[in-house]
């Protein structure tokens, strides 16, 4: 720039001195003095005046220029020092990187150690202090103790439950199948015609005593009338027959031998003897043995039916039915009792039964319901049943409760104490108490500090864990670039500063997911293993969360490079989530938490576990394409992507050199082949053997494979072994033009120059040898017809090189055996190695005899032999 603007300052000068010269050379002729000695001594000095102006005007601007270099010295100082900076910076990145680490993610670990108070609770004062102006501050301490009274005092908020409701339901149907499995065995009731004997007598004749009984038919069979005398008369149409209670009535039997009856229920006797012998008298004999029968019948049924219930009542430990009047209710009476105990037990629970009920309160409640749902005789059965199955059904709301607990709390005023000015807060030599530490915190006397002491201590072990990261990487060669150390530095810190932020589910899945997809799973195993070391340590976090956390960064931390798309990202990022939510429920089962109370909320923890470990696998998808391209990272999901034949690149190159495309095709199929048999990245290869020679779009038909049997440029237009080795050589500089422009990863242009090396353009090197011989005066150098290189610096590139140093001479073979073309591989494979091009590779020379038969292989594939069909005639 300054050149230029030398050069034109020079030039509008010189058109000056031209103008001046024109002007004295018109005078001279218009003098006609051109040929005498004074108009050439004028001539003479006309010179030396131009001379002497351009001396003066250079001399100028020299002067200005170093006017102007003592001006800018110290700006050029002030660049070359911040120039040597970067350099110094440049050359010691790494160190620079790694302070970098120590410092951010102890910042970001330790930010609670920033602002820490000199003076503590317990701690003795350094100095007296006094209250510089009044104020009313809040005893946190009193206050809190009220709120908690308030908390404890609150009436807690009750529910119905519908689990213990279905349970005492449940118990009281078995306790009425009971009931009415015992009085099944006791057959209907009443069993006869109740306007013949109403239902007391048949209650009677069915329940009384043997000899009672057997005395009763006595009665009947030696008696055609009713002979006896009552005191009484008998209700209906035997009151006048109705004995006294105080008479005795006898029994006439053979030698007039007479027995007495049974006082025990002697007017329930007298009324029994009087109903049957009335319906004698009013029907034939036949229904009256019928009668007879069907007493007989009931009595045997129900006793059958009370050692039922003696049996039952002895397996069972609740004593429901005994000395109770199940079996003396008639069938409608049952029905209706049944009816009635569901409905009052229904209305009982519907209002609730709260646990510490008082015994007689619930006898009240079940006597109220039993009185209006119930007959009359069967109350005290359905009470005996109502109290038996009835239990506590009320249980406490928790969240109600505690919603309830929190507004009472929130209407609770705090306790606040006023301070006047020049009160003494503490002395000197006192002991600070919580009250006291709560005033200097008001009046801002608490002094605090940066904890030094433990923030070195947090340093060195965060020194550490790096030094086991760096040891680690160096084991296994993994050859990370500061770039992606600077990248897992961020993805690193990302865990304690999400922390720090308050929330604790914070992104190991998304880290795992990122490190494992981008530089395998034992790097970051490596980062999330040791970030859940150190995080317990140095920051207050749960360790069930932490252990769950982590559980989910190592699943995606060993699957993540094994997975070739986005989709089965996208699902990983699925399982991980619900590995999260699985191994937090699961920890909380193994400690009895998710039996207590709260389950609910480790069901909810669990949720939300499982929600984040999805929510940030998601956001590191959506970053994963942006860090790729920003790191220039090679995953094998953007190697896959890559290898897409749909990609623009790709295209062009089929389209506009198909030989070229065919070429590459067959190159990646052998490069792939060997690659997976010598356990390299076959990704990386496949893709960079597709880009290795896009250069040969810059001009196609320099390349023979594209000519299609044309005729060839270099030997009818460009005739010239140099011009022709610089065409071939450009299609190296030309793709990596189009790699940059296209913003491939640098592993990928790597496979363009390196796939050549330093090889020689054999051919055109030939020609201008030959052309050298004929003509001495022409010199040969052998950089002219040589790439520029580099050499193969990895196995991939190395494999492809050999692979597209094969290829054209397996195109070559038509009837060859396989030995004829591994002898011809071998030698070229062997050329390569003796003219050191694959030094730097990694390749070893027994693994090129490996590669050459790889080769063959492939190349019997693609040219194994065909059937010989028969040649048809045309009519045919």
């Amino acid at each position: 720039m300054k050149t230029q603007q030398f050069l034109q300052s020079l030039t509008q000068q010189l058109r000056q001195w031209r103008r001046q010269y024109k002007v004295l050379c018109r005078k001279i002729r218009w003098l006609n003095v051109f040929s005498s000695p004074k108009s050439q001594s004028h001539n003479q000095k006309t010179y030396r005046i131009i001379l002497k102006n351009l001396l003066l005007y250079l001399l100028s601007k020299t002067d200005q220029k170093r006017h102007r270099k003592r001006t800018l010295a110290p700006k050029s100082t002030a660049k070359s020092l911040r120039n040597k900076v970067f350099c110094w910076l440049h050359e010691k990145r790494s160190s620079v990187i790694l302070v970098m680490a120590i410092v951010s993610l102890t910042g970001v670990m330790g930010h609670q150690l920033y602002n820490q108070p000199q003076m503590k609770v317990g701690t003795i004062a350094p100095q007296t202090f006094i209250a510089p102006y009044s104020a009313s501050i809040e005893d946190q301490k009193q206050t809190e103790a009220k709120r908690k009274t308030v908390t404890t005092n609150s009436v807690p908020v009750l529910m119905i439950d519908a689990k213990k409701n279905e349970q005492i339901k449940k118990h009281l149907q078995r306790v009425i199948d009971e009931g009415n499995e015992i009085r099944a065995v006791a057959g209907s009731f009443p069993f006869f015609d109740i306007s013949v004997l109403p239902i007391p007598t048949q209650r009677y004749l069915r329940s009384c005593l043997e000899s009672e009984w057997q005395q009763l038919l006595v009665t009947l069979e030696n008696t055609q009338k009713p002979y006896l005398k009552f005191s009484k008369p008998k209700l209906g149409q035997a009151a006048k027959k109705i004995p006294s209670k105080s008479s005795t009535p006898t029994v006439q039997q053979g030698n007039n031998q007479i027995f007495p009856a049974s006082p025990s229920h002697l007017l329930e006797f007298n009324q029994a003897l009087l109903e049957i012998d009335a319906y004698r008298l009013t029907t034939s004999e036949k229904d009256s043995s019928s009668l007879i029968t069907q007493i007989s019948e009931s009595r045997k049924k129900y006793f059958q039916a009370n050692a039922k219930l003696l049996q039952i009542e002895n397996e069972s430990s609740e004593r429901v039915y005994v000395e109770t009047s199940l079996l003396e209710l008639s069938d409608q009476n049952w029905a209706e009792t049944q009816k009635g105990i569901h409905q009052s037990a229904e209305r009982i629970l519907t209002q609730g039964l709260p646990s510490g009920l008082p015994r007689r309160i619930l006898e009240d409640a079940v006597s109220l319901q039993v009185q209006v749902s119930v007959p009359g005789e069967a109350e005290s059965l359905a009470t005996k049943v109502l109290l038996t199955v009835l239990k506590p059904n009320l249980t406490q709301d928790k969240e109600q409760t505690k919603q309830q607990a929190q507004q009472a709390v929130e209407k609770v005023s705090s306790v606040m104490v006023d301070v006047r000015r020049g009160e003494v807060i503490v002395k000197k030599g006192e002991r600070i108490t919580e009250w006291k530490f709560d005033v200097l915190e008001e009046y801002h006397l608490i002094r605090r500090q940066v904890n030094w002491l433990n923030l070195i201590g947090l340093a060195g072990l965060v020194s550490v864990a790096i030094g086991i990261f760096v040891w680690l990487e160096r084991r296994i060669d993994s050859q990370l670039r500061e770039r992606d150390r600077l990248l897992i530095l961020l993805l690193a810190i990302s865990v304690p500063s999400v922390i720090a932020m308050g929330v604790q589910y914070t992104t190991w899945s998304a880290i795992g997911l990122l490190l494992g997809s981008f530089y395998g799973s034992i790097l970051a195993v490596t980062v999330v293993g040791l970030l859940s070391l150190i995080l317990p340590i140095t920051i207050e976090i749960s360790k069930m969360g932490l252990l769950a956390g982590a559980a989910g960064g190592i699943l995606s931390s060993c699957v993540a490079q094994r997975l070739r798309s986005r989709e089965e990202l996208a699902l990983l990022g699925i399982f991980t989530a619900l590995t999260q939510g699985g191994i937090y429920l699961l920890l909380n089962i193994i400690v009895g938490a998710a039996f207590r109370s709260s389950w609910y909320l480790v069901l909810q923890e669990s949720a939300f576990f499982a929600l984040s470990g999805l929510a940030w696998s998601i956001i590191a998808l959506g970053l994963s394409p942006y860090l790729e391209k920003l790191f220039d990272l090679t995953t094998p999901i953007r190697l896959a992507e890559l290898a897409n034949p749909n990609r623009p690149l790709l295209k062009r190159l089929a389209t506009e050199t198909p030989g070229t495309f065919q070429h590459t095709l067959f190159v990646a199929t052998l490069a792939e082949a060997a690659a997976k048999q010598l356990r390299c990245n076959v990704e990386l290869v496949r893709a960079g053997t597709l880009y290795h020679d896009i250069g040969k779009m810059h001009d196609p038909l320099g390349f023979i494979e594209n000519q299609m049997g044309g005729s060839n440029k270099h030997d009818t237009e460009i005739k010239d072994p140099w011009k022709s080795a610089a065409i071939i050589k450009k299609h190296v500089t030309e793709g990596l033009v189009m790699a940059k422009k296209h913003s491939l990863p640098t592993a990928i242009q790597a496979f363009i120059p390196e796939h050549q090396g330093t090889m020689a353009i054999a051919y055109f090197y030939h020609q201008a040898q030959q052309m050298a011989k004929e003509d001495p005066t022409i010199t040969v150098d052998k950089a002219d017809f040589s790439y520029d290189g580099p050499i193969p610096q990895s196995r991939e590139t190395g494999i492809v090189m050999l692979a597209d140093s094969c290829e054209a001479a397996l195109r070559s073979l038509k009837d060859a055996t396989p030995e004829q073309a591994l002898s011809m591989l071998n030698n070229i494979l062997r050329a390569k190695w003796q003219d050191e091009q694959l030094i730097d590779s990694g390749l070893t020379r027994d693994e090129m005899s490996k590669i050459a038969q790889i080769f063959v292989d492939v190349w019997q594939q693609f040219h194994h032999k065909r059937i010989a069909y028969p040649k048809l005639k045309a009519g045919s």
